[in-house]
């Protein structure tokens, strides 16, 4: 089997509801060079069947099942030891990305050899993938970076970045999960540029066990921390305002309930 150019990397636990959506569109892209790597975590209901299913009628999907729930970041790094393709697409397991999604960003990324990690616009959906919202983010790396301390760059699942930077960084840290992807974006700002497409990828499907609900305020003090991290140990400089900024972000931390605090951020994060 020729090598192909995109490994998509989808990590999937006990998501038997939304699966095979989520795995049908990305068969459907126009872009057909990838091989889709499943890591089922150790579900307990019909994820891994559904997933194999699919895999019998197209052999592009690899799935590999690890024997009991670990823990994202090992899903994620296990995904990248495995991927043979030049670039490393996410995909959650509950999410749909637009047909020629990965048909946009190979192109983006070939067209742009200094870039190491690109993104893209989603739109926020409900439980049905009803869009309620749609949420842009900084296109240009220096637009990007003078924002980094206000809120993650990227939308986790519509990223596509380079395999062998993500190698190069370690992949993702198991001890910032339910933030991982934010420090492994700052990790991969040392290997090259950031860039989002102004175009959508992808439906991001909310609900009321998500993680930035469920574990609002364990993840924003993570992020926190992170934030600090960077400006201590990966040679990011955070500006006075953007000190001011986590200060506040930190003390309402306390003071919203997580699960406002969800929908405020998606009102002041959806274009206009």
């Amino acid at each position: 089997m020729s090598t192909p150019r995109v490994s998509v990397l989808m990590p999937a636990y006990n998501a038997e509801r939304y699966i095979a959506e989520a795995v049908r569109s990305i068969l459907d892209q126009t872009f057909c060079d990838f091989q889709l790597v499943v890591v089922d975590d150790g579900s307990s209901d019909n994820s891994t069947h559904l997933v194999r299913q699919c895999a019998e009628h197209d052999p592009r999907i690899i799935l590999i099942r690890n024997g009991s729930s670990r823990n994202i970041c090992n899903a994620l790094n296990r995904g990248i030891e495995e991927a043979r393709g030049e670039y490393v697409a996410r995909m959650d397991a509950d999410d749909w990305s637009y047909p020629d999604r990965l048909m946009q960003q190979v192109a983006f990324m070939d067209a742009h050899p200094d870039v190491v990690v690109s993104g893209g616009s989603i739109e926020i959906c409900d439980g049905d993938l009803k869009p309620l919202n749609i949420r842009t983010y900084q296109q240009n790396d220096e637009d990007i970076r003078r924002r980094l301390f206000r809120h993650s760059p990227f939308a986790h699942p519509a990223v596509i970045y380079r395999t062998a930077a993500a190698r190069a960084v370690g992949g993702y840290n198991p001890a910032l999960a339910d933030a991982e992807d934010y420090d492994f974006f700052l990790r991969l700002g040392s290997h090259g540029h950031f860039a989002n497409l102004r175009d959508l990828l992808l439906r991001l499907r909310t609900s009321k066990d998500s993680v930035s609900q469920s574990k609002g305020r364990r993840q924003e003090h993570l992020t926190i921390y992170i934030r600090l991290k960077a400006s201590t140990e990966y040679g990011y400089q955070m500006s006075g305002r953007d000190h001011l900024y986590t200060a506040l972000q930190y003390a309402s931390s306390f003071m919203i309930p997580p699960r406002m605090k969800f929908w405020l951020y998606n009102r002041l994060r959806a274009r206009r």
